[in-house]
């Protein structure tokens, strides 16, 4: 009864604002978080364009631009460099 009560308030108190909405990450319109991201991690041969989905960027507890990893970067060559920071 008790994870139904719960599911219950959960379902009644849903947000109301966007949890995802579609951004820019090229262009005149790239996201501020993007453009940040960019400046600071610059892909191969210093271009800051996002070629395709999935570009990864790591970044530590203090907001700072640790890395950024192509698409095809498997999960277990950015492990490595996210245990180095825990």
């Amino acid at each position: 009864m008790k994870l139904f009560t719960l599911w219950s308030t959960l379902m009644a108190t849903q947000p109301t604002t966007p949890m995802f909405a579609k951004i820019d990450v090229n262009g005149n319109n790239t996201h501020p978080l993007y453009r940040i991201l960019k400046q600071s991690a610059p892909g191969i041969l210093g271009s800051e364009a996002i070629k395709w989905n999935f570009t990864k960027f790591l970044i530590n507890r203090n907001g700072k631009v640790i890395g950024r990893y192509a698409p095809a970067t498997p999960p277990e060559v950015i492990a490595s460099d996210i245990e180095k920071l825990l």
